[in-house]
C-alpha cells in the first residue's frame, strides 16, 4: 500500500511538473499555439466531428429516422459485402492499381529531385521545376478531359501509333489500357510536386561532405550513392510508409471521371464502388461499411509497415 501511495505521488509530482513546463512553454510561444488553434479547429470539425457517421454501417439507416433511430443490423451489411460478386474484383483492382503507382509512381519524384540537384544553372534548374510543378495545379477535371481527348481514336496518341504502323482505337474503352493511362497520368501531375520534400532534404545534406568525397577522388556517381541517397533515406521510408497506408484508398474522383462500364472489371476499385452504391443506388448502411472495412485494411497495412521498418531501419512514424 505504501509503494501504490509513493508511486501515486511521484506520478503525480510528474504530471505537475509536465503541465508547468507546457504552461511555460505556451507562454513564451503563444503566437504559435495560437496559429496552431485554425489546423486544429479544421481537424476537429471536418475529419473527427464526422466520424460518428461511420456507425450508420451497423444500421439499415434510413435518413427519415435518423443515424439514432434507424434499426440496427450489426454485421450484416459487412456480411452481404464480403459474399458480393463484386468483392474479389474491386479489391483485386485497387490493389493492382496502388502497387502500379506506387512501383512506379514513388520512385519519380526521387528520381527527378536527384536530377535537380545535380543542375548546376539556376535558370534552368527553376525553368525544370516550374515546368514540372504546373501539372499538379491543373484541376482533375481538365486532365481527365485531356486524357480522354488524348486517348480516342482521333486522338495525338493514337496518330504516333498509326505512324508506327499500329491500329488506332478509342483507348479508354479498353480494360486493358485503364491502368497503365491511369499510372502515367498520375505520375505526370505529381511527379513535380512530389519532388519538393527531397528537394528540401537533400538541401540539408553537409557541404562538406561532398568536398571531402572529391578530395578521396569520388566522382558524381560515387557520391549519389555514398553520401546523397544514404542521407535522403530516412526521407524516402516516411514517405513510403505514409504512402503505404493509403494503398487502398484509391481517390474516386480521377476513376469514375475516365471509367465506363466497358473497364469496369479493370477500373473499378473500392472508393468508385463505395460512391456508386452510397449516391448512385442510395445503399448508405452498405457503402458506409464497405468504406470502414477499407480504412481498417489501411490502418492494417501502416500499422504493419511502420513496426516492419522500426524493426529493420530505426526509421518510423511513432
Amino acid at each position: 500500500m505504501a509503494t501504490q501511495t509513493v508511486h501515486a505521488a511521484a506520478k503525480g509530482s510528474k504530471l505537475r511538473s509536465a503541465g508547468k513546463i507546457l504552461a511555460s512553454d505556451m507562454k513564451r510561444n503563444y503566437s504559435l499555439y495560437l496559429l496552431m488553434i485554425p489546423v486544429l479547429l479544421f481537424y476537429f470539425i471536418f475529419m473527427y466531428r464526422p466520424m460518428y457517421g461511420a456507425i450508420i454501417a451497423f444500421k439499415d439507416f434510413n435518413p427519415a429516422d435518423g443515424i439514432w433511430n434507424s434499426p440496427n443490423v450489426g454485421l450484416d451489411n459487412f456480411r452481404k459485402f464480403w459474399d458480393s460478386m463484386y468483392r474479389n474484383r474491386v479489391f483485386f483492382n485497387t490493389l493492382k492499381i496502388s502497387f502500379s503507382t506506387l512501383i512506379f509512381g514513388f520512385p519519380a519524384p526521387i528520381i527527378l529531385a536527384l536530377l535537380i540537384n545535380e543542375l548546376r544553372s539556376k535558370i534552368f534548374t527553376k525553368s525544370v521545376q516550374t515546368i514540372t510543378y504546373l501539372p499538379h495545379f491543373i484541376s482533375l477535371v481538365v486532365v481527365c478531359g485531356m486524357i480522354k481527348d488524348f486517348t480516342t481514336e482521333t486522338g495525338i496518341i493514337n496518330d504516333i501509333i498509326k505512324v508506327f504502323g499500329g491500329t488506332p482505337t478509342t483507348m479508354l474503352n479498353n480494360p486493358r489500357y485503364f491502368v497503365p493511362i491511369y499510372v502515367i497520368s498520375d505520375i505526370w501531375q505529381g511527379i513535380g510536386w512530389g519532388s519538393i520534400i527531397y528537394l528540401a532534404a537533400l538541401s540539408g545534406i553537409d557541404a562538406e561532405l561532398y568536398e571531402a568525397a572529391r578530395i578521396d577522388g569520388a566522382g558524381r556517381w560515387r557520391q549519389t550513392l555514398s553520401i546523397t541517397i544514404p542521407s535522403i533515406i530516412p526521407t524516402i521510408i516516411t514517405m513510403l510508409l505514409l504512402r503505404v497506408g493509403q494503398m487502398m484508398n484509391i481517390g474516386y474522383e480521377k476513376i469514375i471521371l475516365l471509367y465506363n462500364p466497358l473497364t469496369y472489371e479493370t477500373a473499378d476499385v473500392i472508393s468508385s464502388f463505395v460512391y456508386r452504391e452510397g449516391l448512385q443506388n442510395f445503399q448508405y448502411s452498405y457503402s458506409t461499411a464497405v468504406g470502414l472495412l477499407n480504412s481498417v485494411i489501411n490502418f492494417i497495412l501502416v500499422f504493419g509497415a511502420n513496426m516492419m521498418s522500426k524493426k529493420f531501419n530505426d526509421t518510423s512514424l511513432w
